[in-house]
């Protein structure tokens, strides 16, 4: 699993997971074209299916989308059919609806098995996970503690994992406001997942 890479760039990239939704994607948007910058959301099918048109605007602005599955399960409670059925009904869908399909990919949860890594690297996937865990955003523990959790985590070739979808976001939305804010005045270049991996030294 990728958690960051070995980079003399002063890049970061930051990642969204369970999306897309309507509200806080787009306030992730906003954030981001102010910034100049480009993020990555790693998509669920059932969302983009929800919510297609959230799923396009991501696209036609620039920035990436990842294979997250199609429905959210844990990969390694599945077996090796039901794991490609997740993995590519989601890709099929996104591809159709934007015109590309996702090149990296995220598991549920950040949990897999010998399996599905196995399965990843067949499919040429490679598996992005992030140097934030600790942040648990998802969790709502407060601003102050995403924010702070996170930006100790900031370094070259950071990926920085935080969500859009499923609950309550507002208080990740107000940390990633801040967090950009605070990475584009320290000169750091907001980019894709895609484009990190292309910044390895």
């Amino acid at each position: 699993m990728i958690n960051d890479v070995s980079t003399s760039h002063k890049a970061v990239a930051i990642t969204f997971d369970d999306g897309p939704n309507p509200m806080y994607t787009a306030q992730v948007l906003e954030i981001f074209q102010e910034a100049h910058g480009k993020a990555t959301f790693f998509m669920i099918g059932e969302q983009v299916e929800r919510y297609p048109e959230m799923a396009k605007t991501v696209a036609e602005q620039g920035h990436e989308i990842g294979n997250h599955t199609y429905t959210h399960p844990k990969l390694s409670e599945l077996s090796r059919a039901n794991c490609l059925e997740e993995m590519e009904g989601n890709e099929k869908l996104i591809g159709g609806l934007t015109g590309h399909k996702p090149v990296i990919f995220r598991p549920p949860y950040l949990e897999y098995n010998q399996e599905t890594a196995l399965i990843l690297k067949e499919k040429g996937y490679p598996m992005i996970g992030a140097l934030n865990m600790e942040a648990r955003d998802w969790e709502q523990p407060g601003v102050e503690h995403i924010m702070e959790v996170s930006r100790a985590c900031v370094k070259n070739g950071s990926i920085l994992i935080f969500h859009d979808g499923y609950g309550d976001r507002s208080q990740t939305i107000e940390a990633i406001r801040r967090l950009v804010a605070d990475l584009s005045s320290n000169g750091y270049q907001l980019v894709t997942v895609s484009e990190l991996l292309k910044l390895a030294d």
